[in-house]
C-alpha cells in the first residue's frame, strides 16, 4: 500500500486567499491612507485604499478594515463597486 494512495489532491480552482471559495474573485487594493478608527474596542480602521487589478484599475476608495493595517499593506476585496461610508466626526 502506498503512502499517497489516502490523500486526494485539489485541483485548479484554489485562489490562494483565505475565505475566497472557488468561483469568487478577489481584486488586489493597496492601502494609501489611515483615516481613523472604528468606535472604541473593535479594533478597525477607515482605510483609502486604491484598485491594483480588474475593471475598477486606479480607482481609490473608502473601506472599512478590521485587525492590523497599515500603509502599503495589499487588501484583498470581494467586491469594489460600494464604497463605505464616511465616519461622523472624522476627517472627510
Amino acid at each position: 500500500m502506498s503512502s499517497k494512495q489516502g490523500k486526494k489532491t485539489k485541483i485548479g480552482g484554489d485562489s490562494g486567499v483565505k475565505g475566497i471559495s472557488e468561483g469568487q474573485h478577489a481584486t488586489p487594493a493597496e492601502v494609501v491612507e489611515i483615516i481613523s478608527g472604528l468606535g472604541t474596542k473593535q479594533g478597525g480602521k477607515q482605510v483609502r485604499c486604491k484598485i491594483l487589478d480588474g475593471r475598477e484599475v486606479g480607482k481609490v476608495m473608502r473601506r472599512n478594515v478590521y485587525g492590523p493595517v497599515r500603509v502599503g499593506d495589499i487588501l484583498m476585496l470581494r467586491q469594489t463597486e460600494i464604497e463605505a461610508t464616511p465616519l461622523k466626526g472624522g476627517r472627510k
